[in-house]
C-alpha cells in the first residue's frame, strides 16, 4: 500500500518514463562512476599514461607514474567511500525527517562530530584511526539528536525551515569552540585546521579498512530502512497505521545515516553540501521511492566527490584544492535554490 502511494505520488508522463527506466539509469550512473575513477588515477598534478596505471595496478612501484598511481587508488577508494556514504545519508536524513533541506552539514552532524574528534585530540591526545571514528560517531549522534529536539520545539513541531535554522545554529556554535580549542593549541593547530578542510588526499590502505566496517553497518541500515521511509513519507498517523513502528523504523534509518556521516567525518573531515545536493538531485528526476531514492543517491554521490576532487587538481596546478572547498562552492548556491524553490515562511 505504501509503495502504491509513493507511485501516485508521479508527477508529469516524462518523469514518470525516467523512472520507469531507474535500473538502466543506475547501471548508467555505475558506469559514470568506473569513467571517473580511472580519471582520477590518472589527473592529478601530472597526468600519467595508460601503461603506467596497468603497471602500478600490476604491483610495480619503481618509476615516478606508478608511485604517484600507487598513492592515488587509495585516495580515489575514499572519495567513492565518502561520496557514497554521505550521498545515501542525506537522502535518509531527508526522507527520516521530511526534511528536503537535511544534509548532514546543514544540520549541523559533521560538526558534531568535528567538535568531538578535536576535543579528544586537545584533551587526551587521541591519535588512533578508529578511535576518530568511535569519537566522532558518538559525536554526530548527540548532535543529531538536539538539533532534533531544538527543531521541534514550539508550535508546527519540526518543520523544514526550524530544523534548517536550528542545524545552522548549532553548526556556528560548534564551530566556535573548535577555534576556542585549536587557536591555543599550536602543537595541534597546523593538522587540525588542515583536516577541517575536508578532503580526501591524505587516504591510507590502513585508513579505509579501518572505516569500512562502519560504512557497511551504516550502508546495511540505511538500505534495510527504504520500505520504513516510504511510510514514514506518508506521515507518522498513517504510516502507524500500515504497521510501521514508527519510532523504531526513524531510530534504525537515523542511526544508519549518523553512523555514515561520522565515519566519513572522522577520516576524510567535514564535507559538506553532497548529502544535499545529490539526494535532492535524484529525488526530482527518479521520484521518491526509497527503495530506489537510496542506491542511486549512494552511487551518484560517489561520482560527485570524486570527479569533485579531480576538478580540485586541475584549477590549481600544480597545487590543489580540498575537495571539501569545491563541494561547498558547489553546494552553497544550490541550497540556496532548494530554500527559495520550498518558499518556507513557517516558523
Amino acid at each position: 500500500m505504501a509503495s502504491s502511494a509513493v507511485r501516485a505520488a508521479g508527477g508529469s508522463a516524462d518523469v514518470r518514463d525516467l523512472r520507469r527506466l531507474r535500473p538502466s539509469w543506475l547501471l548508467v550512473l555505475v558506469g559514470i562512476l568506473g569513467v571517473t575513477m580511472f580519471a582520477s588515477v590518472t589527473i592529478g598534478s601530472r597526468d600519467v599514461p595508460l601503461s603506467d596505471v596497468v603497471a602500478a595496478l600490476g604491483g610495480s612501484t619503481d618509476g615516478f607514474n606508478e608511485a604517484a598511481v600507487a598513492k592515488r587508488i587509495p585516495r580515489t577508494l575514499l572519495a567513492v567511500l565518502a561520496g557514497a556514504a554521505l550521498g545515501l545519508s542525506g537522502a535518509v536524513m531527508q526522507g527520516v525527517t521530511r526534511n528536503p533541506l537535511a544534509d548532514p552539514g546543514i544540520l549541523g552532524v559533521n560538526t558534531g562530530a568535528s567538535l568531538a574528534v578535536v576535543m579528544a585530540i586537545a584533551t587526551v591526545g587521541l591519535s588512533s584511526a578508529t578511535g576518530y571514528i568511535w569519537v566522532a560517531i558518538a559525536g554526530a549522534s548527540v548532535t543529531a539528536v538536539f538539533v532534533y529536539v531544538v527543531g521541534s520545539l514550539g508550535r508546527g513541531g519540526a518543520t523544514p525551515l526550524k530544523l534548517a535554522l536550528a542545524g545552522a545554529a548549532t553548526s556556528a556554535a560548534l564551530t566556535s569552540l573548535i577555534s576556542a580549542i585549536v587557536l591555543p593549541r599550536g602543537d595541534i593547530s597546523g593538522s587540525v585546521r588542515s583536516w577541517l578542510i575536508g578532503g580526501v588526499g591524505g587516504a591510507t590502505v590502513q585508513s579505509i579498512t579501518q572505516v569500512l566496517p562502519f560504512l557497511v553497518g551504516g550502508l546495511a541500515l540505511s538500505l534495510v530502512s527504504a520500505r520504513s521511509l516510504n511510510s514514514l513519507a506518508l506521515g507518522d498517523e498513517l504510516a502507524a497505521g500500515l504497521g510501521e513502528r514508527v519510532a523504531v523504523a526513524r531510530g534504525t534509518a537515523a542511526f544508519g545515516a549518523v553512523l555514515l556521516c561520522g565515519a566519513v567525518t572522522a577520516v576524510t573531515g567535514p564535507i559538506g553540501f553532497v548529502g544535499l545536493v545529490v539526494p535532492h538531485a535524484c529525488r526530482l528526476l527518479f521520484g521518491v521511492d526509497h527503495r530506489w531514492l537510496l542506491p542511486i543517491s549512494a552511487v551518484l554521490g560517489a561520482v560527485l566527490l570524486t570527479s569533485t576532487d579531480v576538478l580540485g587538481r586541475i584549477v590549481a596546478r600544480p597545487e590543489e584544492i580540498d575537495v571539501g572547498i569545491i563541494t561547498a562552492l558547489v553546494g552553497a548556491p544550490f541550497f540556496i535554490y532548494i530554500v527559495r524553490r520550498q518558499k518556507v515562511r513557517e516558523l
